[in-house]
């Protein structure tokens, strides 16, 4: 059993949850996941690391309330203990001396991007930091992000802080700026991370996605994530998460990732129904 130390909404629909996992926090490296279960029936669920603790022995993680499991672990109490958390899994992100390397992080995605930044940072590059969210009000963790990079970005889709706009001004940001950028790490939603590839790629620059497919057991078992990038089918679990975004076959991924979408909504309908007849019920007591 794992117990939960820290579980509170940072933002709106965005909970951080901190876990007492020893055995991951003292192995765990920039860019690996978690796969938790919120019960002893619930299914397994992937999500990035977001930060550890060695010493205390946590790990932390984001999680985006947006469906069943998600919405029973965001309502977890602190002190109450999960029945699984595997990990670390997936391939660390490459941590090398690149030069200067735009890290963009979207919604969950500005949390795992963090780690990411602090590592590059290590290794003596220069980083720039961007966030993207559709309002100022689910922007989160710029203190953290700042001390971890030389530029902190902000693009907002109702231009109520920062940049006005989506993640495909980030070349004209950088055409402003005059700043060469070496290598560009992306994480967050399937759709953040497409358009940010298809900006990128005029200008020829590597650029690495953290892919997000459907996944079970998260050690290349199953086949699930399977996902084609290439000319080859790979396995985001054990290949990944890590890949060139150049090269992902971005229709199939967000085709792949709709499967269960009719049967998620009628859970998440189907529990806010069950919770409102436990009100309803309790208020009548």
């Amino acid at each position: 059993m794992f117990k939960i130390v820290e579980n509170r909404m940072i933002v709106p629909n965005i909970n951080l949850m901190t876990i007492e996992a020893p055995l991951i926090a003292g192995e765990v490296q920039a860019g690996q996941f978690v796969i938790l279960r919120a019960n002893d029936d619930g299914e397994r669920i992937p999500l990035s690391i977001a930060d550890w603790d060695r010493a205390k022995g946590t790990i932390s993680v984001v999680i985006l309330t947006i469906g069943g499991t998600t919405s029973d672990l965001a309502a977890i109490q602190v002190g109450k203990n999960i029945p699984t958390a595997v990990g670390p899994l997936g391939n660390p992100t490459e941590i090398e001396h690149f030069g200067t390397v735009l890290c963009i992080g979207g919604c969950y995605g500005i949390a795992s991007i963090y780690p990411i930044a602090r590592a590059l940072k290590e290794k003596g590059n220069r980083v720039i930091a961007v966030m993207e969210a559709r309002s100022s009000y689910l922007l989160y963790w710029e203190d953290k992000l700042e001390k971890v990079s030389d530029r902190l970005i902000r693009i907002t889709r109702d231009g109520t802080k920062g940049y006005r706009g989506h993640v495909s001004k980030i070349p004209g940001i950088m055409q402003e700026a005059r700043e060469p950028v070496d290598r560009i790490i992306i994480n967050g939603c399937t759709f953040l991370m497409k358009r940010s590839a298809d900006a990128s790629r005029p200008y020829g620059i590597k650029t690495i996605v953290s892919l997000n497919p459907i996944m079970i057991d998260g050690t290349g078992m199953c086949g699930v994530c399977r996902v084609s990038v290439g000319s080859a089918t790979k396995f985001a679990c054990v290949d990944g998460p890590d890949f060139d975004g150049h090269e992902v076959d971005w229709k199939e991924l967000l085709q792949r990732r709709k499967t269960y979408l009719k049967e998620e909504t009628i859970v998440s309908e189907t529990s806010r129904c069950e919770d409102h007849a436990l009100k309803t019920r309790d208020e009548a007591l």
